[in-house]
């Protein structure tokens, strides 16, 4: 687990995410100044696990983390994927669970609209659903562990890519700045999400950038073709000054085929979201000045934790606070903190937001274990 998480954002968090969270349907000042609630009766209740895809170093790290903190809840959380990131696989791996007779599924939808179908016959046989990391349509389950709100985290990839750059002797706001973004899909809501929000954060703060690739690199979180696309953007663009990979596989790969090329980050800049022991080799190899996550253990295990209050019965509403044991308490938000306009309904349906992200660099990266 994590030995000294460094709170980071923590204002913009309070003043930018919350102030788009509003007006969501289910939101009241009742239920906002309600007291934290407490749950005791999840004991026994079985979670499925469900990665975007299994051997991933974000992913099973995240499964670590919600097998122990469950295991000290009294919940028992299967870990169930497959190796390939596919709406099929995810489908097969959702069927098998409800079919096993689970209390609950939590599952990282590889596709935005993808998992609706089954995830809604999940529910109708008795199944509670939440997502952590990437959503599903909001009618397709009852809450999301989110790591934070499009806004947040597509600034936090443009401004560790800036920093970096100005470490390496970029005039950033003066520069003609080449760039791309590298990632898994263009199915992925979460990183579709951030990627947009990043865009827009480009246009309104470095003008004179520049964007190589408008339609984006992609490479559907296979670690061997994040290498081979991570090549083909050296190749094809070789004065490329910043690739962000706001994906955990695109950014070993990317580091991966830059190393390949003997490229350094005094060389071209690459940042992104992974966690930081699938990347520290690259920082100490010099290829990486800094890239960022948020602790995945935690969210994992957050979203376990309210599948199974929701599978035992409970009901949570927008403004609801719920005391997590070990973890804290949270806060249920409304879906438009995450997709503007979206509506929420009036009982277990909103977005939980993570309080912290972190930005690792060679400094800080070895205090971490996932």
């Amino acid at each position: 687990m994590r030995k000294g998480m460094a709170l980071l954002l923590a204002g913009i968090l309070a003043a930018s995410s919350l102030a788009g969270c509003n007006g969501a349907g289910g939101a009241n000042k009742e239920a906002a100044a309600k007291a934290e609630k407490k749950a005791s009766d999840i004991t026994g209740k079985t979670v499925v696990f469900i990665p975007k895809l299994t051997g991933n170093a974000f992913f099973e790290s995240a499964a670590k983390g919600a097998q122990k903190y469950g295991k000290e809840w009294g919940i028992n959380v299967d870990y169930q994927g497959s190796p390939n990131a596919a709406v099929a696989d995810q489908v097969s791996v959702i069927n098998n669970a409800v079919a096993s007779g689970v209390d609950a599924i939590c599952v990282s939808s590889v596709d935005a609209t993808g998992l609706d179908s089954a995830l809604k016959e999940a529910t109708a046989a008795g199944v509670s659903v939440v997502t952590w990391d990437s959503d599903v349509s909001d009618t397709a389950r009852t809450l999301m562990v989110s790591q934070g709100t499009p806004d947040i985290l597509g600034k936090m990839l443009v401004d560790m890519g800036a920093d970096s750059l100005t470490k390496r002797g970029k005039d950033v706001k003066a520069d003609k700045i080449k760039y791309c973004w590298h990632y898994s899909q263009a199915t992925v809501a979460d990183q579709n999400s951030w990627q947009a929000a990043g865009e827009a954060y480009i246009k309104k703060t470095f003008p004179n950038w520049e964007n190589v690739a408008p339609d984006n690199y992609y490479s559907e979180q296979d670690a061997e073709k994040a290498v081979s696309i991570g090549a083909s953007i050296l190749e094809a663009n070789p004065d490329i000054d910043l690739i962000i990979c706001n994906d955990s596989t695109a950014l070993p790969g990317q580091c991966k085929a830059a190393q390949n090329k003997g490229l350094t980050k005094e060389d071209v800049t690459i940042t992104g979201f992974a966690s930081p022991m699938s990347i520290k080799d690259y920082c100490n190899a010099g290829v990486i000045e800094q890239w960022g996550l948020w602790d995945c253990q935690v969210q994992g295990a957050i979203g376990c934790y309210l599948a199974a209050y929701v599978a035992a019965g409970n009901q949570l509403k927008v403004g609801d606070k719920l005391d997590i044991p070990q973890i804290g308490t949270v806060e249920v938000m409304p879906n438009n903190c995450l997709v503007e306009g979206a509506a929420t309904a009036e009982v277990n349906n909103g977005v939980v937001l993570l309080p912290e992200r972190t930005i690792f660099n060679k400094d800080n990266m070895n205090n971490y274990d996932f």
